[in-house]
């Protein structure tokens, strides 16, 4: 029987109208299939005409019903966690193109640390609740390492789980993990695109291409590509220059086994940011008693670019997914997923500091003769590889009042890393700190191996079983444990310092062989009460578990996490919430009280000077969110959270010397409206806000000690201009508002946040 396809995107009306028809077309396909000779053929004025009764919903574009994880087998109004969804409409609408981008959608989460001393993060760098959470990105469940910018061309949603993922994924970071759904081939021909110019030479274009290879059978191709080639609005030579392409096979669509065979591969060539001086910001003071005009020094210009324009972050990564399914039927699953990834980054950034010696002032009175010594030429070649196969089995049984939803899995997996130092990376000329000169060469720049590298290989084997138990219609009952078993081996030859080896000259190549084997164990148990079908209120107990070499990097250091010789960082949450789906399920309201706990890390005893994880930190808050259609054509989506942390054992980790935790803004704010006209002109705009933000420490001085809250508008309008092409302006930081987007640890370095900007773009469907 051929089916009938509507777009995704059908209206009421049309529903109504395909409604309609299907109503007036049943009879007829009925009487056509008795013949006159049929037995059961009767003449058609004794033919009682059935009631007929078609329902259909349009899909919310704001609004996710799931998780797309196996792993989560209830709705969300039904799991007890706080898990945000972002759907690849909401990003759209907003012009977002990158992980970093997107997770503006939920509060608190961000970019937030731009690095250590002489280093500078590239990439999604993210920060949540507190914690490092760059580890614990995935994408389609699988673990995806490295300090590179995730593009989101072919990303269907983005699940953000708050809370510890130890049970869920293993080794993670304490308070939650980030995983980007892919976009799958279906049984739906469907042509799209994007077309995108804007301020900051922003050049972009997508195309998304469907197509049915075989109905019967269920196979279908999809292709989804992008190029980009884009300045900064913020910032002079900041580059980024990327393409991508992702092609993806599905077959069996219509039965019981269904695979899909997905590749993608991403090639950047981008010129990185090191940061702007904070010279001038609130809370500088001079850094040299003897100079104490600085401390009223003039910012420098946010747009200036402080490294050179030879500076580059090249990437180069591909990854290949098998996916299978399969219904055995009397509700039982099989979910696998296969995967060899590999990324490669090789980049060359200049950073700087702004202490002391680099801080050059001959003539007090003429700052245009001040300087900034620009010595920090810090390079990358660093490649990722990971190998995996993930297994996971659903069974529902039981009758009556209970009923259970077990959800068991077995994933192995073997990652590896390897940098390798370069030396000759040549000399530049100190900058002017007003008018900073990217274009002055670069002395002895002659690239070589200097014999310095690390490998890293981690194995590793888990074990899952997940029980969803219904105690009738009022009662979700979940409990879940996991165990991992790995093995990490990390190899170096590393340069002796006068620290590290006394004994031997500076810069001596010295081996170094390490290695951590373990068993974590973590486990989760909530129970859900059910006030209405479409409401829910919940209680949840989760550990998780954060080894030495999480980063897939291990040390020898006695103050260091990742020395081997210290037990994992243990991490426990409570977390107490309501959800509600209202408007016939069409809006979602969210609220939660939670508190994480992280105990083991590493601190040193004031009176012996030795290390010990006596170290104990905790994040407690609340978090508000709503997001779906509140009426029609009006959609929304938005999040506030208010976090309270404190080091509650240990050193205070602030340069302030205030009892929080960095880089964690107190409150947070996100949301974005849009509402559809009847003349077709759809209208949005969003707003965010973000606390005042504490550095870490490292002894800097003078150095400002935390970046100022700050709020940004941005806004949206779109209008069909015919029935394929949807011309649509996005107009950000509508007040021109100066802020800082991250910030280093010792303060020399921030990111300036982008000025007022805007984009265009063609959005063509067909």
């Amino acid at each position: 029987m051929a089916t009938i396809k509507s777009r995704k995107h059908a209206n009421r009306f049309n529903l109504q109208v395909n409604a309609t028809l299907a109503a007036m077309l049943l009879p007829v396909a009925a009487h056509a299939g008795n013949p006159p000779d049929s037995p059961n053929h009767k003449p058609h004025h004794a033919h009682a005409m059935p009631e007929v009764t078609i329902t259909g919903t349009a899909e919310n574009d704001f609004k996710a019903d799931k998780a797309s994880s196996p792993k989560y087998t209830e709705q969300l109004v039904n799991t007890a966690q706080t898990i945000t969804v972002i759907k690849k409409e909401l990003i759209q609408q907003q012009g977002a193109v990158t992980l970093t981008e997107a997770l503006r959608n939920t509060p608190g989460v961000g970019t937030f640390f731009l690095g250590e001393n002489g280093n500078t993060n590239t990439g999604d760098s993210i920060y949540m609740r507190g914690f490092d959470s760059s580890t614990s990105i995935y994408v389609d469940g699988v673990r995806d390492i490295g300090s590179v910018s995730r593009d989101v061309f072919n990303i269907e949603q983005i699940d953000v789980l708050k809370g510890p993922a130890g049970t869920d994924n293993g080794r993670a970071s304490p308070t939650g993990s980030v995983n980007l759904v892919s976009k799958q081939a279906s049984m739906e021909d469907s042509v799209s695109g994007t077309v995108t110019a804007g301020t900051g030479s922003v050049k972009r274009a997508t195309a998304d291409l469907n197509t049915v290879i075989n109905e019967r059978s269920g196979s279908a191709f999809r292709l989804n590509v992008m190029a980009q080639d884009s300045g900064n609005p913020a910032r002079d030579i900041v580059n980024n220059k990327r393409w991508a392409i992702a092609p993806s096979f599905a077959f069996g669509l219509n039965g019981p086994t269904r695979a899909y065979v997905n590749f993608l591969h991403v090639d950047q060539d981008n010129t990185p940011d090191g940061g702007v001086p904070t010279v001038g910001l609130p809370g500088y003071s001079s850094p040299d008693p003897k100079r104490p005009f600085l401390t009223n020094a003039a910012p420098v210009d946010p747009d200036g670019f402080y490294g050179s324009a030879t500076d580059y972050d090249k990437v180069k990564a591909d990854m290949l997914t098998f996916k299978l399914e399969h219904d055995f039927g009397r509700g039982v699953k099989l979910h696998n997923t296969a995967r060899y990834g590999k990324t490669q980054q090789d980049y060359l950034l200049t950073a700087f500091t702004g202490t002391t010696a680099n801080l050059v002032t001959p003539d007090p009175a003429n700052p245009a003769g001040w300087t900034l010594a620009r010595t920090n030429r810090t390079v990358k070649d660093q490649t990722n590889e990971i190998l995996t196969n993930q297994t996971a089995v659903t069974l529902d049984f039981g009758r009556g009042p209970v009923k259970h939803t077990v959800v068991a899995g077995l994933e192995l997996a073997n990652e590896k890393q390897k940098n390798v130092g370069y030396a000759g990376l040549g000399t530049l000329a100190a900058a002017p700190l007003y008018a900073p000169n990217p274009f002055l060469p670069v002395a002895g720049l002659a690239p070589v191996r200097n014999g310095v590298r690390s490998d890293a290989t981690v194995n590793t084997q888990s074990l899952y079983a997940f029980d969803t138990l219904h105690l009738g219609d009022k009662w979700i009952i979940n409990a879940g444990v996991r165990a991992d078993h790995f093995d990490i081996g990390y190899n170096a030859i590393a340069l002796s310092t006068a620290t590290t080896h006394p004994a031997l000259p500076v810069g001596t190549l010295v081996p170094v062989a390490l290695d951590v084997t373990d068993t974590l164990v973590n486990g989760k148990v909530s129970a859900l009460y059910k006030p209405t079908p479409q409401s829910s209120v919940y209680a949840l107990v989760a550990t998780s578990k954060q080894p030495p070499g999480t980063n897939l990097v291990l040390s020898t250091s006695a103050s260091n996490a990742s020395n081997p010789r210290f037990e994992p960082q243990d991490s426990t949450t409570t977390e107490v919430g309501a959800k509600w789906d209202l408007l016939k399920k069409k809006l979602s309201l969210t609220a939660a009280l939670y508190r994480t706990t992280v105990k083991n890390e590493v601190e040193q005893d004031p009176v012996d000077l030795q290390y010990y994880q006596t170290g104990r930190k905790q994040v407690q808050g609340v978090e508000l969110g709503v997001t779906g259609e509140v009426a029609r054509n009006w959609l929304a989506n938005a999040g506030y959270t208010r976090m309270d942390t404190e080091v509650e054992s240990g050193k205070v980790v602030t340069a302030s010397g205030i009892n929080n935790l960095s880089y964690t803004p107190k409150q947070a704010f996100t949301a974005w409206t849009s509402y559809t006209l009847p003349m077709g002109l759809k209208l949005g705009g969003g707003a965010r806000f973000v606390d005042k933000l504490l550095r870490g420490t490292d002894g800097a001085v003078g150095t400002p000690a935390f970046a100022d809250s700050y709020w940004v508008f941005d806004a949206m309008a779109s209008y069909n201009v015919s029935k394929n092409v949807e011309l649509q302006l996005n107009v950000y930081n509508l007040g021109d508002e100066q802020y800082i987007a991250a910030i280093n640890k010792s303060g020399y370095r921030y990111t300036p946040g982008a000025p007022r900007s805007a984009s265009l773009t063609a959005n063509i469907r067909f």
